[in-house]
């Protein structure tokens, strides 16, 4: 059997020893080095060649994020980042998944005894899905000039339509330029991508800061309107139900469903059952089947339905088996998205 090859990156000796005694454990991986800084990171990539990374981002010498700026270009690789959740720390590691890294992994409180086996069994299943991720997109990186927001042409007017975005692994930079990409004249949009509580207010305060569409981390009773996009937040189901005219989400706590709190699947059997015909489905990168059923009864209560295609997924679980359950209409490549929404809401 083939192992999973993996480089820890963290300054500190500590962290260091800990993942890796951590990652040891499961007979599929193999710590083949670790480093204590980019730039003997650097070195050891070229000459280990592992299959993931493991990365802190607050380092002496050159921060994470720098360094995923200048490896991902050049050395397309999977990379989990394994961070303290600080204001400071969480607002860095949105940055590291906006520079190429494919997930997060929150490092334990200053009682690291507390939560250690949780946090080295949840890194050991993002470094198996990890190594499946496709990463060759940021081959010579391609980001997209920020729209300015003025001259767009309205996509739709109508308070009565509601567009749903489900993500996971791979999820964060798909949905940045799936946002910037609609104009703020767009209907209302509501997102669950799975993150950390606290990850959720800071990713969706970075896309307010770089979409024409004003973004914000949902709360109980915020309405959906065009040019509004809200965010579920990292610890609570997200819900859209209609009050008279208008839609409006709530936010609660609750069991995980599909593995996940939020939970696609959640929303979108909401959507299913207050929204019906007015609703437009997209499922994008992530792992397992969250969310899938939910989109077929989208589907069958009348809302067009998409997902993104294997070629441009990071992790193909989710647009998969929304696909093959029959709720995604298409599969199509992560850039054509927006053309297919504005059709479908000519459609409607």
């Amino acid at each position: 059997m083939k192992k999973i090859k993996v480089l820890v990156v963290d300054d500190s000796a500590l962290v260091r020893e800990i993942l890796s005694r951590g990652l040891a454990l499961d007979p599929e991986i193999e710590v083949v080095g670790v480093a204590a800084d980019p730039f003997a990171a650097r070195d050891k990539i070229i000459q280990l060649r592992p299959d993931v990374l493991t990365l802190d981002v607050e380092m002496p010498r050159m921060d994470g994020v720098e360094f995923l700026r200048r490896l991902m270009p050049q050395y397309p690789l999977p990379v989990i980042v394994v961070s303290a959740l600080t204001r400071k720390g969480a607002a860095t590691t949105l940055a590291a998944l906006e520079a190429g890294a494919v997930d997060v992994v929150t490092k334990p409180g200053i009682d690291i005894s507390r939560g250690l086996n949780a946090m080295l069994g949840d890194l050991r299943q993002k470094v198996k899905i990890a190594a499946t991720a496709n990463v060759g997109a940021w081959k010579a990186n391609r980001r997209a000039p920020i729209p300015t927001g003025t001259g767009s042409r309205s996509l739709a007017e109508s308070t009565d339509k509601v567009i749903a975005i489900g993500a996971s692994t791979g999820g964060t930079e798909a949905i940045r330029k799936l946002l910037q990409s609609f104009p703020a004249t767009i209907p209302g949009i509501v997102v669950v991508q799975h993150m950390p509580v606290g990850f959720t207010r800071h990713f969706a305060e970075s896309l307010n800061n770089t979409c024409a569409l004003e973004v914000r981390e949902a709360r109980t009773g915020d309405r959906v309107f065009p040019g509004r996009a809200l965010i579920a937040p990292g610890d609570r189901h997200m819900r859209v139900h209609r009050s008279g005219g208008i839609y409006l989400v709530d936010c609660r706590p609750g069991e995980k469903v599909c593995g996940h709190c939020p939970s696609v699947e959640v929303l979108f059997q909401s959507l299913a059952k207050h929204v019906g015909a007015n609703a437009i489905g997209i499922m994008l990168t992530g792992m397992g089947n969250d969310g899938a059923e939910g989109m077929l009864a989208m589907r069958q209560a009348g809302a067009r339905t998409m997902a993104q295609d294997e070629a441009t997924s990071v992790i193909f679980g989710m647009p998969r088996a929304a696909y093959e359950k029959g709720g995604a209409e298409y599969l199509i490549p992560l850039g054509k998205i927006p053309l297919t929404v504005k059709k479908a809401l000519r459609c409607k």
